[in-house]
């Protein structure tokens, strides 16, 4: 089992930043490839961006690419989000999540693939 609490959102100003956070609990953390997703109103929830268990590779949706980070400390059990020049249309729910599957190869992008959730931590870019 693996719980995830994310934080660190809020409300900016467009071109702002924001870091936010995902404290993981169990020992499972470091074995695992870690994701982002968020979900506007009225909208799907959509990948953002993902990073696989060592640390050593990443992937990211084209409308972030660029301004957004993907980081993990696996010896803190956290994951991290870097966004920087934000815009409106980055305002959505963010919610990180973990894949069910230890030492898995690769970043994968589909939200079906990932088993464990966070509640989600508000973010609001003002125009």
């Amino acid at each position: 089992q693996v719980q995830l609490v994310e934080s660190g959102g809020g409300l900016v100003q467009a071109g702002g930043s924001l870091r936010l956070s995902c404290a993981a609990s169990g020992r499972t953390f470091s074995s695992r490839v870690m994701g982002w997703f968020r979900q506007a109103p009225g909208k799907e929830r959509e990948f953002v961006a993902a990073i696989s268990w060592r640390g050593d590779s990443t992937d990211y949706t084209d409308s972030v690419k660029g301004r957004f980070t993907i980081s993990r400390d696996n010896a803190k059990n956290t994951l991290y989000l870097q966004m920087n020049s934000l815009k409106p249309e980055d305002t959505a729910v963010y919610y990180c999540a973990a894949l069910g599957t230890y030492y898995y190869t690769g970043v994968p992008n589909m939200r079906h693939e990932y088993r464990y959730w966070g509640q989600g931590t508000q973010v609001t870019v003002s125009s």
